[in-house]
């Protein structure tokens, strides 16, 4: 936990950029009647009924002193996945520059998955651009990805959505409008913070 909360607060005169990321997944559902008409300007009116369109994974990649974010959406969050997301970070996202990455400590999220998503030789030029954070097991709200998936569900997710193109254009238009004014995480929670509030989870020490 302490080794996450220094790195939110280091200065970073190196360059490096502080990237978070997280997953979360979304039920797709069609509409199975038209909406009920209304007067203008008021919004539609749909039937409860609705039809299971299959389910998304959307991978959230949150720049919190940039404040710039990136959402991808996939069929599934597997290692291959995954070893995608990290190479678009390290060449789209984040160009040339070293990054200190926090994330969940699951077992699709390994640096030895680009291995088995990519040849050797380009798989080796990644980790190396990555200084890994794991947050602690139980501990996954020290994630500041996972306020800002939050903020993509009840912004843009918090509706039926029929399809992944549908998704994909609808979430590629909220990141795009978010990360224009640059909004940014203001994360308060300190390691001096940790030691008072959360003492009963550190180890008691007898002399």
């Amino acid at each position: 936990m302490e080794d996450v909360l220094k790195v939110y607060h280091r200065d970073f005169d190196d360059g490096t950029v502080l990237v978070c990321t997280d997953e979360s997944s979304k039920q797709l559902t069609r509409e199975t009647r038209a909406p009920l008409p209304t007067s203008p300007g008021q919004p539609a009116i749909y039937d409860f009924e609705y039809e299971r369109n299959g389910t998304a994974n959307l991978f959230m990649v949150l720049a919190p002193h940039a404040g710039w974010r990136g959402v991808e959406v996939t069929g599934r969050r597997a290692k291959l996945d995954f070893a995608h997301l990290l190479r678009n970070m390290a060449d789209a996202h984040v160009p040339g520059k070293k990054i200190a990455l926090v994330m969940d400590n699951l077992n699709t999220r390994k640096l030895s998955g680009l291995y088995k998503g990519f040849p050797a030789n380009e798989a080796s030029r990644l980790p190396d651009r990555f200084e890994v954070r794991h947050t602690p097991k139980h501990g996954s709200w020290l994630n500041m990805a996972e306020i800002e998936i939050g903020v993509l569900s009840r912004q843009c997710l918090a509706r039926r959505i029929p399809d992944h193109e549908t998704l994909e254009r609808e979430t590629s238009a909220w990141q795009a409008r978010r990360s224009t004014v640059a909004t940014l995480v203001d994360w308060r929670f300190r390691t001096e913070d940790a030691r008072l509030n959360l003492k009963s989870l550190y180890p008691t020490i007898s002399c």
